[in-house]
């Protein structure tokens, strides 16, 4: 199949996901990731903090073995065998470190995918889309993975820390004035470290978001692959998502600097600070006040201590983890639609009930106090001019979004109250540009939560839907994947449709579900709903003229608000406006079939 054709997005501002709010958020987000891997972050630290402690124990052990050597101590040959006991020991603890951190790493990245995911398919569907599809895959992919990181990387930054600290400690005890001497360059590491993190952190902010704007470009463009091919607008279209690869590479560019400078810093102090210890050191080893095993020791705990520049790739990976945890926190952040713990009463005939609902969007009502009650069983034709919030209004009837004030009511129970199992069982939905997941023809129409039909039921909704004689003719009837499916716009709005029937309840909510399909085969589906699909309650968004007129009711909006609602008939009779919206669609249908005539309107079924 080929995938929908979507004009592309307006241009949008960079988002702002920097400051205290996101950046508590991006913790919360860790803090959770870390928690789900507890045990294993534990082992990590107690791996690296213990294989620190083997390297402070190295230079004394060697300088101690060496002392007794030279002076051909009995004891020598044991403590020799120490040396390669704490060396064995460090290996395999820095092994055992590098393989946890690896199983941290991406059981926080699973964890933080999860959340997100779980977070973006359990809000609204007009929050899930402030985030383009690009954006929201690079979220879930690369930032997610490079946020998952940070907990095992935070535990090397504390256990890195411990060597320089603990060689200092070392030095002040083997001979104070080499301590003395190097504690002299500190305040200097101090401050190449502070920079280092805070302009790393702004870059790498800015390298994300440029990275986010890029995907974005790019999904957009795929998706509107058709259009930009019979537009001819190829290049420009490259031209727009490769626009941001020059600040893409000043940022990249600029993190290396950041990286290398601060790196090339520390080679040249490091070096100085390890001189000075060493004259220092052979001053006070002529002067006999250290050994040559102290001083053995006294150099090695200096480049210990040095290499508290080497804590700058620690520091590194927590940074960007963190940066990274603002964007996929981004998702975390959105509403989640929440359910109550209420049933629907047995055998209700699917009453809608709307009280005093308005639904605001950008600032601006795009609904404004609909009241409305429409019996259960009927059909409902929802019309109106574009934009006139016939969309929004079929939204609010299945809860797909909630109100901002009022609420709507299903056989007397606020939808909002109803748990998320009872509300999908008896609320079913069909769209204009359907979705069809699953495997194969007949997992697409089955598709939605257990229990699922089985092959009968799907056959019987595919003959309502009139999709049963084109499956039939696929190479392997319903078990086809949709991969090897040819399929129409049409045919795809009719299995759409399939699937909807297969899980009609009492509320069947049709959001102008036949667009795509021919006159004819339109109202064979009408037909269809008013006497093969199992009887409830239908909310038709309709453009057809057809389907007006075999509505019980029909509910005329207009700017957001009910002007109306009565009868096709009464109100074609009573009001020239409402005749005015239909009128190109009447004249186009008039020609394709035969007149349509003012039918008499039934009665509302009182049944399921």
């Amino acid at each position: 199949m080929s995938p929908p054709d979507a004009p592309a997005a307006p241009e949008r501002e960079p988002e702002q996901e920097q400051g205290p709010a996101p950046a508590r958020s991006a913790d919360r987000a860790l803090l959770a990731a870390a928690r789900h891997s507890g045990g294993r972050t534990a082992a990590v630290l107690a791996c690296t903090v213990a294989a620190a402690a083997a390297a402070l124990a190295e230079p004394a052990v060697l300088g101690h073995t060496l002392d007794l050597l030279l002076r051909r101590d009995p004891s020598g040959p044991a403590w020799t065998g120490l040396c390669a006991a704490v060396i064995a020991a460090e290996v395999a603890l820095d092994a055992a470190a590098v393989r946890l951190t690896g199983e941290v790493d991406g059981r926080s990245t699973a964890r933080l995918r999860r959340l997100g995911l779980a977070r973006l398919l359990g809000t609204a569907p007009h929050h899930a889309a402030r985030h383009a599809p690009g954006e929201t895959a690079a979220r879930l992919t690369a930032h997610a993975a490079e946020a998952g990181k940070v907990p095992a990387a935070l535990a090397h930054a504390v256990a890195a820390l411990l060597p320089p600290l603990g060689a200092v400690a070392a030095l002040l005890l083997i001979d104070p004035w080499t301590a003395l001497t190097f504690l002299l360059g500190v305040p200097l590491l101090v401050l190449l470290l502070r920079a280092f993190t805070r302009d790393t952190l702004t870059s790498v902010a800015r390298y994300q978001q440029v990275q986010l704007e890029t995907a974005g470009r790019l999904v957009e463009a795929l998706a509107g692959a058709r259009t930009i091919a019979a537009a001819g607008t190829a290049d420009r279209e490259r031209a727009r998502i490769l626009a941001r690869l020059p600040g893409l590479g000043a940022e990249g560019r600029r993190m290396w600097q950041v990286y290398g400078g601060t790196t090339a810093r520390s080679a040249a102090l490091m070096p100085m600070l390890l001189y000075a210890v060493l004259a220092v050191g052979g001053v006070r080893l002529a002067a006999g006040a250290i050994g040559v095993g102290e001083l053995l020791a006294v150099l090695r705990y200096a480049g210990l201590a040095a290499g508290v520049g080497a804590v700058t790739g620690a520091l590194a990976a927590v940074v960007r983890g963190r940066a990274a945890a603002r964007r996929t926190a981004a998702l975390l952040a959105l509403p989640p639609l929440g359910h109550g713990r209420a049933e629907l009463p047995e055998g209700g005939p699917g009453t809608l009930e709307f009280r005093d609902v308005t639904v605001v969007r950008d600032g601006a009502a795009v609904l404004r106090d609909v009241s409305l009650l429409i019996p259960g069983g009927s059909t409902v034709a929802v019309v109106g001019r574009s934009g006139a919030g016939k969309t929004l209004f079929a939204a609010v009837a299945g809860r797909l979004t909630d109100p901002d004030d009022g609420q709507v009511l299903l056989d007397g129970v606020p939808l909002r109250e109803l748990t998320a199992e009872a509300l999908r069982r008896e609320v079913g939905h069909a769209f204009d540009r359907p979705v069809l997941l699953g495997g194969t023809v007949a997992d697409a129409i089955g598709f939605g939560a257990a229990p699922g039909p089985g092959p009968r039921e799907v056959r019987a909704a595919a003959r309502a839907a009139g999709a049963d004689p084109f499956v039939r003719r696929l190479p392997h009837g319903y078990g086809t994947g949709l991969a090897e499916a040819p399929l129409s716009g049409g045919e795809v709005q009719r299995l759409g449709l399939a699937r909807a029937f297969c899980r009609a309840g009492r509320l069947l909510v049709l959001d102008d579900a036949t667009s795509s399909l021919d006159t004819v085969t339109a109202r064979e589906v009408e037909r269809a709903i008013a006497r093969e699909v199992r009887p409830g309650t239908r909310i038709v968004v309709a453009h057809r003229l057809s389907s007006a007129v075999r509505a019980d009711l029909v509910v005329w909006l207009e700017g957001g608000r009910v002007r109306a609602a009565g009868t096709h008939a009464g109100l074609w009779r009573r009001e020239p406006a409402y005749r005015e919206v239909f009128a190109a669609g009447a004249a186009g249908e008039a020609r394709a079939d035969e007149p349509l005539p003012i039918p008499s309107v039934r009665k509302p079924e009182t049944g399921r």
